[in-house]
């Protein structure tokens, strides 16, 4: 990152002049303080999704529509947009979501579409998307609340923003096409080295509690194609053999549980109910008591690895499997191995459905599935490298995620000095 920041000479303007806008500031002398109204045109005309193909208006800017986007009932009633508007949407909900479009299309009424007049298309691009941009159009909308927050046309086009000659729009934008350019490689870069160390974790994971940790053990071959040789001193038994179904009800006062594929069994945030997709009812007499220790299973979502040995006692869907494990095993070394990559595709081939969506796990196959442990000396050891190494790669992602935030702060602060004049383009 300071690489990027080095080779990024600051200059400052000759001379300056009080914007008199507090988002804007000083601005450069020779720049012109507008309205953006006397920018941009707004394009009202109605047009339907048959003949103009309906676009998503995002954060990453105007795309053809998104599969997962929420479909009108009303597609003869959208919004013109051509190649060159600037589409953003009203709505606090979708803070940012805006852009030049490429594309000739059609968006909801909830967006305001403009026509930039006299205006080198990618700087508009940044300056409305830039960040000093998006707060103070937050700023000037109303609504009840901030989740029903709107920023009308009207009063979007008397924000005051400052215009250099149009020769310099043009080496602006080129200047931040080549920096952004730069900071989204090293962005991308940090990004794959992420992946690369969830994927350490698994295979540090799958090796532990199908190999262990002695590279020299005598090994034997389990029986199991996909898990190969064991050592030699392992069981194998089926989970039928593992684990016990129970159902407990009647306890509504517990804490609420979550059965997630990232971390297993979680305290559930009911004050984001989004998070979890699921209603919760007012009565929750029907759902399944699951104790520390004991084995939860989110049978719609198992071949997604939606299952865990349970840190906390509270209460689960009533639609979810709760297991008592009966074999002497430690349950940290039973909750690694059966969420390892390798046992989750065995949970996937005891799934099917009519759609992967809407997946099922057969309690019948899943009882055949194959689980090969050590004494329980050997686990305790097995959980204690596991935990140090992963320890070890969620420290080292945790430093990549954070380098990730600040070239994006970066990226940010960049493209606001630019637009607003703050430092001087050569």
């Amino acid at each position: 990152m300071e690489g990027i920041k080095e080779k990024v000479r600051l200059q400052k303007y000759p001379a300056y002049k009080h914007s008199g806008v507090e988002w804007l500031g000083e601005i450069p002398e020779h720049w012109d303080l507008k309205r953006l109204g006397s920018r941009f045109e707004e394009r009202k005309e109605k047009v339907s999704d048959k003949d103009f193909p309906p676009l998503s208006v995002t954060k990453k800017g105007i795309l053809p529509q998104l599969d997962n986007a929420a479909k009108s009932n009303d597609g003869d009633n959208r919004k013109l947009v051509r190649k060159g508007d600037f589409v953003i949407n009203s709505r606090s909900d979708r803070k940012g979501s805006s852009g030049i479009s490429d594309l000739d299309g059609s968006v909801s009424l909830i967006n305001i579409v403009m026509k930039p007049k006299d205006l080198h298309g990618p700087f508009s691009d940044y300056l409305l998307k830039s960040t000093a941009f998006v707060e103070e159009n937050y700023r000037i909308g109303h609504g009840i609340v901030a989740d029903l927050w709107t920023t009308r046309y009207d009063e979007m086009k008397n924000i005051k923003a400052a215009f250099p000659p149009k020769e310099e729009q043009t080496a602006i934008a080129s200047f931040l096409d080549e920096k952004c350019g730069k900071i989204d490689t090293a962005i991308t870069q940090k990004e794959k080295l992420i992946e690369l160390l969830k994927e350490r974790k698994q295979i540090i994971i799958q090796n532990a509690v199908t190999k262990g940790l002695d590279p020299k053990v005598k090994m034997k071959d389990s029986g199991v194609e996909w898990i190969g040789g064991i050592p030699v001193h392992w069981e194998v038994v089926k989970l039928g053999h593992c684990l016990l179904p129970v159902s407990e009800k009647n306890h509504p006062n517990l804490p609420l549980l979550s059965i997630t594929r990232e971390k297993g069994v979680i305290l559930r945030d009911i004050e984001d109910q989004d998070s979890n997709h699921n209603f919760i009812p007012e009565d929750l007499s029907g759902y399944k008591k699951i104790r520390k220790g004991q084995f939860g299973m989110n049978k719609m979502k198992a071949w997604q690895g939606s299952y865990g040995v349970s840190a906390h006692t509270g209460i689960v869907s009533p639609a979810y499997f709760i297991f008592d494990i009966l074999i002497d095993v430690d349950p940290e070394f039973f909750h690694f191995a059966l969420r390892s990559k390798l046992y989750v595709s065995f949970f996937g081939q005891a799934s099917d459905g009519v759609r992967i969506g809407q997946w099922d796990l057969s309690k019948m196959r899943m009882k055949q599935i194959p689980f090969v442990y050590p004494s329980k000396k050997e686990q305790r050891t097995i959980v204690a490298e596991v935990k140090n190494q992963l320890s070890q790669t969620a420290h080292a992602i945790k430093l990549q995620k954070q380098q990730i935030r600040k070239l994006e702060e970066y990226k940010r602060s960049l493209i606001d000095a630019a637009v607003t004049g703050k430092i001087k383009v050569s």
